[in-house]
């Protein structure tokens, strides 16, 4: 996971960067996660291994800084987003609840949060759909609560910081 120390952070702001990890690291298929503001601002993310790597060394692989393909997920979250929302309105749809873009090599999920953020996940081709939804939903519900105005500006200052 790209987000820096936890020295310094609050109780919730360390309980989101311990959640996301447990989603990269636990469900099988995901390659990278990012989690983004309601105005498109990186608040958390992951950077993606090799879908061949042992998990052991996956953990290990993960380069340290927000920048690259966590970064290219965010903004692709973001615009998926605004694309979806606009399209709901639209059509009269309500809110949007998930996005799910299949494509040859991968897979792209967008959920919402209850605060306006978006969860991303960006999985390989043969990922289990159902599973990844599964674990995103339990992200959200867990996560939802506790991305306050206070901590969303935490996690955004966090992300500057790292190199």
């Amino acid at each position: 996971m790209t987000a820096p120390s936890t020295y310094g952070l609050s109780t919730q702001a360390r309980n989101l960067q311990w959640l996301l990890t447990d989603l990269v690291e636990e469900v099988p298929g995901v390659n990278s996660v990012a989690v983004v503001s309601s105005d498109g601002l990186l608040l958390l993310s992951s950077e993606p291994v090799a879908p061949d790597t042992p998990p052991a060394e996956a953990a290990a692989a993960r380069p340290k800084g927000p920048r690259g393909a966590s970064a290219d997920l965010a903004t692709i979250v973001s615009g998926l987003g605004s694309l979806t929302t606009g399209a709901a309105a639209l059509m009269d749809g309500g809110a949007v609840k998930q996005t799910m873009v299949a494509m040859e090599h991968g897979s792209v999920f967008v959920m919402s949060i209850s605060d306006g953020s978006l969860l991303g996940v960006h999985a390989t081709p043969d990922c289990d759909m159902s599973v990844v939804a599964y674990h995103m939903a339990l992200f959200v519900g867990r996560a939802g609560h506790v991305l306050t105005p206070e901590v969303r500006s935490e996690l955004r200052q966090s992300m500057e910081k790292t190199p």
